[in-house]
């Protein structure tokens, strides 16, 4: 029986679902820019997840949105002198790019904001008629006050939410009421509605895809922990109060933040590394077993000697996976840790233990091949699991032969620079060869240097 941390009730649960389908949201991203890893670190969890329910026999209903319109993506427009939409639509065409390449399922349904129009005024017509909303200067707002569990989800009493409240909108009746629908300003993309002008806000849009995708009361709803409030808070109470259905989810699952320099990784702050730049230097596998490696609710911290320790894990199960036949009469046996993959993965998706279990099948495909056993069956599990979590295992782009000399004779030039002390000099060339996608690492038995991933 699988078992999920459910950040409604703030403990493990039993999985229990009406069918065999399960129904799943995960909230996308705001297309204003190239996606960075702390995206990938959520959508890789989020695929761990959607395959393991897959390999137990689930078929699953998977809708993730894209914000195509929003504060962000208008002011980077204005800034590129570029029409809003045409920059919304760039960014999600690289988002396919980025998470394609890194073996990422695509949902089944990717709803954008600005084709649901006619469906997010319907639900903010349906809240203000049941009292939940009102219109204020051509904007729409959701009256907090009329739903009395406001803040179930985030668990904070209403001074904690007051300190993190916005404050768009000079003419709310609460300060914690949010916007549904917003008055254009000059300028702004907009749409016709029964209250002029305008835009959708950012929580209506994800309530509006959910419920029309998916039904009223969702299997599972996932994020990044930065969303439970007030994002997913607001999508909570404004679908409750339009259906009168509640539980709107019965899961709700967040994955925790992943971090540089001990700081949330984030476009808006501008500290962040894309997915691009980090495919430059890793293979895809090598990401993913960074990311799994810790467990999905835990802070991740970003660094290269982590995702280089990932290349080298990733290629030990290549290996193993794809190493010299065995002609053995007796065969491995690899039940146990079948059944350890299971139960690490039926324990909230502990995927950082399930990884254990690879590498524990690893070791023992090792010694079966030196103990004369006959390894089929075990690497064909090997190969299995690993795809469960989405590992591909492919063999990683090698540099052309008459490449290795001259990044040789590099090295050798960087090294007596080292000697030399300029500095300078030695890091341009280790950045230089890095952006080439040729790893160095510095050893106590001198330089050593690897392809990580050729430069598309």
């Amino acid at each position: 029986m699988i078992k999920i941390f459910n950040t409604l009730t703030g403990q493990k649960e039993e999985f229990h679902t009406r069918s065999q389908t399960v129904t799943m949201y995960v909230c996308g991203v705001t297309t204003y820019d190239d996606c960075h890893i702390g995206h990938a670190m959520s959508y890789i969890v989020f695929d761990a997840i959607r395959r393991y329910l897959e390999f137990k026999g689930f078929s699953v209903k998977h809708v993730q949105n894209f914000t195509d319109i929003d504060d962000k993506i208008i002011n980077r427009a204005q800034q590129l002198g570029v029409p809003p939409l045409e920059l919304a639509n760039k960014y999600t065409s690289q988002y396919f790019i980025d998470m394609d390449a890194l073996n990422i399922k695509r949902a089944h349904f990717y709803p954008k904001a600005t084709e649901e129009i006619p469906e997010i005024i319907e639900i903010v017509q349906t809240l203000i008629k049941k009292g939940h909303a009102y219109e204020s200067d051509g904007s729409v707002y959701f009256r907090v006050g009329s739903f009395p569990n406001y803040g179930k989800l985030s668990k904070q009493n209403a001074t904690e939410m007051m300190s993190k409240a916005s404050l768009e909108g000079e003419k709310k009746e609460h300060p914690l009421d949010f916007a549904l629908w917003k008055a254009a300003k000059p300028g702004e993309p907009c749409w016709k509605s029964p209250w002029g002008k305008g835009r959708p806000g950012w929580h209506i849009e994800c309530s509006t895809m959910a419920l029309k995708y998916l039904g009223e009361n969702l299997d599972i709803h996932g994020g990044g922990q930065d969303l439970i409030f007030p994002h997913h808070e607001n999508e909570l109470t404004q679908s409750e109060s339009f259906t009168g259905n509640a539980p709107f989810v019965r899961y709700w699952i967040h994955n925790g933040l992943l971090q540089l320099e001990k700081e949330k990784m984030s476009k808006s702050s501008g500290n962040f590394i894309t997915v691009k730049e980090a495919l430059e230097r890793y293979s895809p596998d090598a990401i993913r077993l960074f990311v799994l490696s810790s467990h999905y609710r835990s802070p991740l911290t970003y660094s290269e000697e982590a995702l280089e320790a990932a290349e080298r894990g990733i290629e030990r199960l290549r290996q193993a996976a794809k190493g010299k036949e065995s002609q053995g009469q007796v065969a491995l046996e690899t039940e146990p840790l079948r059944q350890k993959f299971i139960e690490a993965m039926d324990d909230d998706f502990n995927t950082a233990q399930a990884i254990g279990v690879l590498f524990d099948l690893v070791r023992e495909i090792n010694r079966a091949l030196e103990e004369g056993m006959d390894i089929t069956q075990a690497r064909l599990e090997l190969i299995e699991l690993a795809s469960v979590l989405g590992f591909t295992l492919e063999e990683k782009e090698k540099p052309p032969l008459i490449a290795e000399p001259f990044i040789e004779l590099l090295i050798s030039i960087r090294d007596e620079l080292r000697r030399g002390k300029h500095w300078q000099l030695a890091d341009k060339i280790r950045s230089q060869l890095a952006e080439l996608g040729i790893a160095l690492e510095d050893t106590p038995k001198g330089t050593i240097w690897k392809r990580l991933r050729t430069k598309s």
